[in-house]
């Protein structure tokens, strides 16, 4: 048995289906470290298991744990998982970590458990290097790296680009109503800019709902009618239009964070912007991809061809299949 350990994020459902799609349900089992319930296209046809009391997790997952041939750790979410590893260590030479960015990025937020699972887990599960030597440096992890983007959010997405009516310059600013997001950095670089003709699209339907206010108090404030925010969850095919129609993407994020989003954008043609410092842009420059520096930010929309050849041969499906059959098939030491 493969277990997967999770909990709620919008981009596991669709994971799964593909896994089912590619790989077949035997011999995966999902387990969902929450109450029951299904969000974010997650329904019971998954058949998945949702363990949240006590007993549910240090009695039944512990002996899932224990009776399975590797575990694969969707994030670090969990301090009582990782009491779990800390009191059966064993379990760590199976466990393969899928690293999400806010699991490792400021360690000075981490707790003692966590740098404890992510120094001695076993793989390091990731699509970029930047954050192994991260890991490594930051909490002297010792796992081995293996190469996965693992999320199909993350894997191209051969996209209409619908014919525009307008002139407005449509500008994406990050992925959610998270803090790593900088919004309000993003939006001052902006004020310059508020006087032509642009539109300011924010995704805030997902994430921190106190944080998200004061991003629209101030998005309105400054910008008026051209701030935009999203605020209700949409569907891929919707979401997926609304980006075939953005001119400028910025994400001024520090940490690794909205890698589909960007990765569809670039896919696309279109211009993004990042914070210089974040592994994810670094990764891109390694690939040749012509990705911009926040530092130096302009209007000017341009069409990127080459980053399309270059997303879609990296991002391929193919390769996605390639890398998580690597992973699922791992000879463990």
């Amino acid at each position: 048995m493969i277990l997967h350990i999770m909990t709620m994020e919008k981009f596991l459902a669709p994971l799964i289906d593909f896994i089912d799609k590619n790989f077949g349900r035997e011999p995966h089992k999902y387990v969902f470290i929450t109450s029951p319930r299904y969000e974010y296209n997650l329904t019971k046809e998954h058949d998945i298991e949702f363990l949240y009391s006590d007993d549910d997790i240090f009695i039944t997952l512990l002996n899932y744990m224990k009776e399975s041939k590797k575990i694969i750790l969707h994030g670090l979410k969990r301090d009582k998982i990782n009491k779990i590893f800390f009191q059966n260590r064993y379990l760590l030479k199976k466990s393969f970590w899928i690293m999400w960015g806010g699991d490792f990025y400021f360690p000075e937020k981490q707790n003692k458990l966590q740098k404890f699972v992510i120094e001695e887990i076993s793989y390091l599960v990731t699509g970029t290097i930047g954050e192994v030597e991260y890991v490594r440096d930051h909490y002297n992890a010792k796992g081995i790296h293996i190469k996965a983007f693992v999320y199909i959010s993350n894997m191209y997405k051969d996209i209409e680009i619908l014919p525009r009516s307008d002139n407005t310059i449509k500008i994406l600013v990050g992925n959610s109503s998270t803090k790593t997001n900088h919004h309000i950095e993003v939006f001052n670089i902006l004020k310059k800019y508020k006087d032509k003709n642009i539109e300011i699209i924010v995704p805030l339907s997902y994430g921190d709902f106190k944080y998200g206010m004061k991003v629209m108090e101030y998005g309105y404030t400054n910008f008026g009618l051209k701030f935009k925010p999203l605020l209700d969850f949409m569907s891929e095919k919707e979401y997926n239009n609304l980006l075939s129609a953005i001119d400028i993407g910025i994400f001024n994020h520090n940490r690794q964070q909205g890698m589909g989003n960007i990765i569809t954008l670039l896919g696309l043609g279109k211009k993004v912007f990042m914070n210089s410092n974040v592994t994810t842009y670094k990764m891109f420059k390694n690939n040749n991809i012509e990705i911009f520096n926040i530092e130096n930010f302009n209007i000017e929309p341009i069409n990127l061809t080459n980053n399309r050849k270059l997303i879609r041969n990296i991002f391929s499906e193919d390769n996605f299949v390639k890398e998580l059959n690597n992973l699922f098939n791992y000879e463990i030491y």
